[in-house]
């Protein structure tokens, strides 16, 4: 099977950029989102950080022209979804939102279509089944900022035909990414489980009082060599997932050590949810301005 044209579902961070890079890698794509105001972002995002590219250097102004052509954005999912070959779904971590999503697409793309969720916890077997290609449907995940880092996650569950995965693996080459591929499903995949057990740690340190979250970072960044430390990782990825994703893990197992910590329940509940707001543990008010 070979994929021309794919369709990216939720405009968010997560979304342009990966609607971007698949655009740069030479596919025909259309991004969708129901929200007028984050596909607007989303258009400003590409008018701006192509030119820089090509001011950079980075890019060329041919390659830069060509992306933007290949890549539209609308509001309309039945638009977004006409003669796909692809679809990568990036809205909100909640199981049911995706799973009506999920049944929408299966109504809307052609029969031959694969669908994949960029989903960082829920595994595509909670989904597959509101569909009528359980085989075609799987975890594409990429990592933030999408345009930038290499690895994609492909996860097969046991509905998930060989060729599916081996489609997805191709298509994540040729965005220029580094694919793995999990053979079986398992929550959090590979990296974010590692990462839970240090951003469990953290909290735990942070809220019994033995380090501020800043020195906590310092350690983690100095220490074992992370790019950046958990809390800054945090403000990153955005502190609302964080709550998201685990109140979704503690509807489902009912067990208390689920729920998220105080700290992130606190910052979820007074809107500090890190860096796309101004303001997580850190501030980037400045930033922002």
């Amino acid at each position: 099977m070979e994929v021309k044209k794919i369709c990216v579902v939720g405009a968010g961070n997560m979304g342009h950029q990966i609607s971007l890079a698949a655009a740069l890698a030479g596919y025909q794509v259309t991004c969708t989102d129901i929200n007028e105001e984050i596909l607007n972002r989303a258009k400003n995002f590409v008018e701006t950080y192509l030119p820089e590219r090509v001011a950079k250097g980075k890019l060329t102004e041919e390659a830069a022209a060509k992306a933007k052509e290949n890549l539209t954005f609308t509001l309309s999912l039945e638009e977004a979804c006409k003669d796909v070959d692809f679809v990568i779904e990036a809205v909100i971590e909640k199981l049911d939102v995706k799973r009506e999503l999920f049944k929408k697409l299966d109504e809307l793309t052609p029969p031959h279509a694969i669908l994949a969720t960029n989903s960082s916890y829920i595994v595509s077997s909670k989904i597959a089944d509101v569909t009528k290609r359980p085989e075609k449907v799987l975890n594409m995940h990429f990592f933030n900022p999408a345009l930038v880092m290499k690895l994609v996650e492909v996860v097969k569950g046991p509905h998930v035909a060989d060729e599916t995965a081996e489609v997805t693996m191709e298509v994540a080459r040729k965005m220029g990414k580094v694919p793995v591929l999990l053979q079986k499903e398992i929550y959090g995949f590979l990296v974010n489980r590692i990462l839970a057990a240090i951003k469990a740690e953290a909290f735990y340190l942070y809220e019994i009082g033995i380090a501020d979250y800043k020195d906590i970072d310092t350690a983690v960044e100095l220490g074992l060599g992370h790019p950046m430390g958990p809390f800054r990782l945090m403000d990153l990825t955005g502190i609302d997932l964080t709550y998201y994703v685990e109140m979704e893990r503690y509807r489902e197992s009912r067990d208390p050590a689920m729920k998220p910590s105080p700290t992130v329940v606190e910052k979820f509940v007074k809107g500090e949810w890190g860096r796309k707001v101004g303001k997580g543990f850190y501030d980037y008010t400045q930033e922002k301005k």
